[in-house]
């Protein structure tokens, strides 16, 4: 744990006499111009923080100092600690940027910035006191954090706050310590700085829950002597055994938290007394293979627990955390943690490149947010090897993390607009937006959004989406949530349009194809539609085409599936015969031969009836055959029902097709390669050519092999140039 240096007073004011001891304490590990650089930014803090104290009384030069030594604890860079001592003097009226970057670099002068900006909002996101708002805020800090170094700046701020929180009104207290509970601890926890991470919890346990802080501590001081006594002695015997061995160990009490503890304790529902590392030690050495001799030496001297044993040597958690873990039963009875670790897994661990907040936290993956920390905790382990924010592409953020008014947190790809924002924050509000502030200012709804800012949508009270949104270059959006929304509601308004369209559409194909209108009421479930309009819609909206619809009134024809077989039995003794062409049934007459008419060639689908020749068995005629029209009543005696069969054997039917065009060379030899290339026989063909009006009518005589090949060929027979019209002629 980060503990002030006695160096610095705990509280009151810093003067200059007490600067010198401490930049003297930083000269052993910083040269003399770090500490040069160090004293200027002390005089600059002093210079400009005559007289002014801090919420908890303290004198703010004294804070900022207090700032500056937790970060040295950390083993950060002067660029930081210089950072910290200047933190303070964004937002006073004499600030100075240019100065200050010019006098400490541009570096500085940006994680001032980003300080200040970070305080601007880090209140915002957990005002409520909501978890959801405090992950939301967690992760726009880490969005904004350009430069991980600021962050682990406001850390300590918020650290030496905690340290000094006692004095101040218990209110405040309370509402400090959430906020830092929710947003600081976390993010502590993230980075893996688990010197400030321990420090805060036990701050925020001890003001948010005084009465069980308490009582540990009371149950931990209780029996500190004891416990103090048998740690002493357990470090002793394993130390010596290690000296036999010729392992050189560090060998430690390792300090249990209080928070950990109560945690603990919730979490599995135990007593203190059932906390088996209450009493812990750890153990440092060189190598890896000399963890497992250790091991080895505290199972050969305590008795194991069974189940309490976790190698994460062999297999290290996801966050690259290593050490092993065992609980022995002690001399005592009483339960005994030990670690075993190597020196450079401690550090890692310690200084915050291991972090697992993943398995603290319980929380779901997040590969952008993994990748965005682990470049912090790369720079964290060796600032030398990791490149600036401008040459690493990996580092490039590629989401941002906006606030809206009431504060709240949303997260959006990089390159989101004002709109991908409204519609992040309410459809309805996407839909009526027609303008955006971003901190203040007026803003074009085609402008790319950066995190951190306070974005504010204009809304009329009614209207919806504009056409020229879902344009892909025009820029407005970037977020499929925030164009799948859009293209609903045109989908809702158009829903008439696309009615009229899909009916008429519908009527046409049928009229073209020369079949009769289905029944659509028993077609929509088919088709997975609720009522007619929504398959008719679907139709004006192209999702479903008209012949798909057109050439189910086959498949209406045939009979059920699971009476299939046995009427297929009964029918095949009274089922006429053909001669090759589709298969008719004539009712309550027995084998009869069948042909159709060649005057009005019906095919299946169309309403038929049949009249009983003398000697050539049943003509089938169409219902509205002109023959069929002008029979006298002698004639329509012989009239007998029939009806397509359930099934058609695969044959060719005869259909004329009517063409309509301008006149030209060349055009019954296209229009005949188009039947070609389709593979139909054309038995028949009628030309007549209007040369006063240059129009030319052709009628083919063509035998097709179902509605869909007759389909496909009308629709190809249209795109010859100069055909009018097509159709198939009844």
């Amino acid at each position: 744990m980060v503990t002030a240096t006695s160096i610095l007073p705990r509280t009151g004011e810093f003067n200059v006499d007490q600067v010198e001891p401490w930049l003297a304490s930083l000269a052993a590990h910083r040269s003399a111009k770090q500490i040069e650089r160090l004293r200027g930014a002390v005089a600059d803090a002093a210079a400009h923080h005559v007289g002014e104290v801090m919420a908890d009384g303290t004198g703010k030069l004294l804070a900022l100092v207090q700032t500056a030594d937790i970060l040295d604890g950390l083993k950060l860079d002067t660029e930081t600690l210089v950072t910290a001592l200047l933190s303070e003097l964004p937002g006073a009226s004499d600030y100075d940027r240019a100065r200050v970057a010019a006098q400490y670099g541009e570096r500085v002068a940006a994680m001032l910035d980003l300080i200040s900006r970070i305080r601007d909002l880090s209140a915002t996101g957990a005002r409520d006191g909501r978890e959801e708002d405090a992950e939301g805020l967690r992760r726009l800090l880490l969005g904004l954090a350009d430069d991980v170094r600021a962050l682990l700046v406001v850390l300590a701020k918020r650290l030496r706050l905690m340290r000094g929180l006692k004095r101040l009104p218990p209110e405040a207290q309370r509402t400090v310590a959430r906020e830092t509970q929710l947003v600081h601890a976390p993010l502590a926890n993230r980075l893996g700085v688990w010197q400030i991470k321990w420090e805060l919890e036990d701050l925020c346990l001890r003001y948010l829950e005084p009465q069980t802080y308490q009582d540990l501590a009371r149950q931990l001081d209780g029996k500190r002597r004891e416990r103090e006594a048998f740690i002493a002695d357990v470090i002793a015997r394993l130390q010596a055994e290690c000296t036999r061995q010729g392992i050189r160990a560090e060998i430690t009490g390792r300090p249990k938290h209080i928070y950990s503890i109560w945690k603990k304790m919730t979490r599995k529902g135990v007593s203190f007394d059932q906390v088996f590392d209450v009493r812990a030690v750890r153990v440092l050495v060189d190598t890896a293979a000399q963890c497992y001799e250790v091991l080895g030496m505290v199972h050969g001297l305590w008795q194991p627990i069974p189940g309490e044993f976790d190698d994460y040597i062999a297999r290290p958690k996801g966050n690259g955390y290593s050490s092993l873990h065992t609980a022995v039963v002690g001399d005592d009875g009483a339960p005994l943690e030990v670690q075993v670790r190597t020196r450079d897994m401690h550090e890692h661990a310690e200084r915050g490149v291991a972090a697992h907040w993943l398995y603290k936290e319980r929380g779901g993956g997040d590969a952008e947010l993994e990748r965005r920390i682990h470049w912090m905790r790369r720079w964290l382990e060796n600032p030398e090897d990791v490149p600036d924010e401008g040459d690493d592409s990996e580092f490039e953020a590629r989401r941002i993390y906006l606030l809206s008014p009431q504060g709240r947190v949303v997260e959006l790809p990089k390159g989101s607009t004002a709109l991908d924002f409204a519609y992040a924050i309410h459809t309805s509000v996407g839909h009526r937006c027609r303008g955006a502030k971003a901190d203040g200012r007026i803003i074009a709804l085609t402008q790319p959004l950066e995190s951190g800012q306070t974005v504010e949508i204009l809304t009329i009270k009614d209207g919806g989406p504009s056409r020229d949104w879902l344009n892909p270059h025009s820029g407005y959006l970037a977020t499929a949530r925030a164009k799948n929304r859009i293209r609903q509601w045109f989908k809702q308004q158009d829903h008439d349009v696309h009615l009229h369209a899909g009916r008429a559409a519908l009527e046409r194909e049928l009229t073209r194809l020369g079949v009769p209108k289905p029944d659509l009421e028993q077609l929509t479930p088919r088709f997975n539609f609720q009522t007619v309009d929504d398959l008719l819609a679907a139709i004006g909206r192209g999702d479903l085409s008209p012949v798909q619809v057109a050439n189910t009134q086959a498949q209406q024809a045939r009979p059920d599936p699971e009476r299939e077989i046995a009427d297929r039995a009964r029918k095949r003794s009274a089922r006429p015969r053909s001669k090759g062409g589709p298969q008719v049934e004539v009712a309550g007459v027995g084998d009869l031969m069948t042909h159709m008419a060649k005057c009005c060639k019906p095919v299946p689908l169309d309403p038929v009836i049949g009249f009983i020749t003398r000697g050539r068995g049943v003509t089938v005629h169409r219902r509205d055959c002109p023959v069929v029209r002008k029979m006298d009543a002698e004639q329509r005696s012989r009239l007998a029902e029939v009806q397509w069969a359930g099934e058609q054997s695969a044959t060719a039917f005869l259909v004329d097709v009517q063409i309509y065009a301008g006149d030209r060379k060349g055009l019954l030899r296209d229009i005949s390669s188009v039947f070609a290339n389709e593979e139909i026989d054309v038995l028949g063909v009628k030309t007549q050519s209007d040369r006063r009006h240059e129009r030319a009518s052709m009628c083919f005589t063509v035998e097709v092999r179902d509605m869909t090949q007759l389909s496909r060929v009308l629709d190809k027979l249209a795109q010859v140039p100069e055909v009018i019209d097509v159709r198939r002629q009844t």
